[in-house]
């Protein structure tokens, strides 16, 4: 089975060449990379052009690039991922036999790419958490049957925490398959932002939105239009 691999992407133009060039087995191996841009000012576009299948324009905002990128996608396994994970050689035959030939969803465990300790710590939190809610984050490449993302109703269009209610709506059809062997995510964000200062951010965003906030005013409070 060949798989579409969706990439969300606004104004990376800095890492893309390197990223996608990374990624290039996949489309030797029959797979399709499709990137869906939000609008980039700094030539991502451009430099994207020759390293994959498709380039979309849409609006900003990650849900709504995924939906459209799920919609314009030609294989039946959906392989959604962000510009800045490393992925490893075989990472899509672990989807293939995760899948198994049946309807369903999964994710990888993440590394992140930092040396500092406290990231060994983080990344070991976020696994086990994940496997223990069957909740995913973007971070852990999210693969889905497209029919099962289908009967979802696929990403919700809200500014925050799209991932989170897609793996809750997923949930109720099946558990995720969790592949162990990790993808490699960076760190950039931990590192610039602080790292426990992000912890500290992310938990409270989580809160409140297990509470009932509103996406949208969550979005606009922490300054960011994109899950975590």
């Amino acid at each position: 089975m060949s798989l579409s691999v969706i990439l969300p992407c606004l104004d990376e133009a800095e890492i893309l060449g390197e990223s996608l060039g990374e990624l290039q087995w996949l489309r030797e191996r029959g797979h399709e990379l499709v990137l869906v841009d939000g609008g980039s000012r700094d030539g991502s576009v451009d430099v994207a052009a020759s390293l994959v299948d498709r380039i979309l324009v849409s609006t900003p905002g990650r849900a709504g690039q995924m939906n459209l990128g799920a919609r314009a996608a030609s294989e039946e396994i959906l392989w959604f991922m962000h510009v800045d994970t490393r992925v490893f050689p075989g990472a899509d035959r672990e989807i293939v036999r995760a899948l198994n030939g049946r309807p369903g969803w999964g994710r990888f465990d993440v590394r992140l790419s930092g040396t500092i300790p406290t990231l060994r710590l983080v990344e070991w939190s976020m696994n086990l958490r994940s496997r223990l809610t069957g909740i995913a984050t973007g971070d852990q490449g999210i693969f889905v049957t497209r029919d099962l993302f289908k009967a979802s109703g696929g990403y919700p269009e809200i500014a925050l925490m799209e991932d989170i209610e897609l793996s809750r709506r997923l949930k109720r059809a099946a558990r995720p398959r969790c592949i162990t062997r990790p993808l490699e995510t960076s760190s950039r964000r931990w590192e610039r932002q602080g790292i426990y200062r992000t912890i500290a951010k992310m938990w409270a965003l989580r809160l409140a939105y297990y509470f009932g906030a509103d996406p949208g005013h969550l979005a606009a409070r922490y300054g960011s239009s994109h899950s975590s």
